[in-house]
């Protein structure tokens, strides 16, 4: 009987507990992994302190991992991050009838500016669209990330099926919690897409944008090749969002309707399109009917 409960409270076996529920939930790929690391790191700190049971743990210890991690030079903003997640799980913990309270409960963040969004300049995504345009396929990502304000994982799940050129939008569909959505195409976005189709490589898969061989050009692909352009480019401490950040921004200050923008880009709260606001001098002008500025 002691094992048993042994297992059940034994922080290894939680953490997978937990990590199922945040599938469940339907929680971002990229937000599960990070929790898993977060909590993994904790786990192996604990455990070469001889604690390895949930129910032993103190806020103490968690005041020592906060320091631990300090002396490591992780960043102030790297930190927080791993506490949210640390706190996240005791919470689950004491849902579930584990805990019944949490040792997170009393660990501070620490405190740190939050780096605003980097918004590229009209010559910055100039130079960016020169550095790519002898690349049929990434002048085609560049201008359809800088055009439509899609997420990158978004963009790399784009299926030929979805696009309408004769209604001149694209299909989103639902991605991890973000939910389907139609956006609209301009005439930069339509060109860039219409010429990487007609150099596409033959291929069985739908996938829009793949590679030589004909297999789907992954995430973390795209991320190193926007990036590598960007430092062709000449341009700074940019990454691929940035270009989302930007697109926000410059149809904000075309006067398209702040709840239309939101929706377009797939916000799920009004109020994360209404801090781009501070960039166009803290209001929007009269908002003009919906059409969508080039960039």
């Amino acid at each position: 009987m002691t094992h048993n409960i042994v297992l059940f409270t034994s922080m290894r076996s939680l953490k997978d507990q937990f990590i199922k529920y945040l599938q469940k939930q339907g929680r971002a790929s990229a937000t599960i992994l990070a929790y898993a690391k977060d909590l993994d790191q904790l786990i192996d700190f604990l455990a070469d302190r001889g604690i390895t049971d949930s129910k032993d743990i103190v806020s103490d210890n968690l005041e020592e991992f906060k320091q631990f991690l300090k002396d490591g030079k992780y960043t102030l903003k790297s930190i927080s991050r791993k506490l949210n997640s640390i706190k996240s799980f005791f919470k689950y913990l004491i849902s579930e009838g584990i805990l019944t309270a949490s040792p997170a409960g009393g660990v501070s963040h620490p405190k740190y500016e939050i780096t605003p969004p980097r918004i590229l300049s009209p010559i910055e995504y100039r130079a960016l669209r020169d550095a790519v345009k002898d690349d049929v396929r990434m002048y085609g990502i560049v201008e359809l990330l800088l055009q439509t304000g899609l997420r990158i994982g978004e963009l790399a799940s784009i299926q030929l099926q979805d696009i309408s050129i004769e209604k001149n939008n694209i299909k989103i569909r639902a991605y991890e919690s973000h939910e389907a959505r139609k956006v609209p195409l301009n005439t930069t976005a339509v060109s860039a897409i219409e010429k990487y189709v007609a150099s596409r490589p033959k291929t069985k898969n739908t996938t829009l944008f793949v590679t030589k061989t004909g297999n789907p050009f992954l995430i973390r692909n795209i991320r190193t090749a926007v990036n590598r352009y960007f430092r062709i480019a000449g341009i700074e401490n940019a990454k691929v969002n940035d270009l989302r950040h930007t697109f926000v921004v410059e149809q904000l200050k075309a006067g398209v309707p702040i709840v239309e923008l939101s929706h377009m880009v797939g916000h799920k709260r009004l109020s994360t399109t209404e801090k781009y606001l501070e960039f166009i001098g803290g209001a929007q002008t009269e908002p003009k009917k919906m059409k969508i500025a080039e960039l």
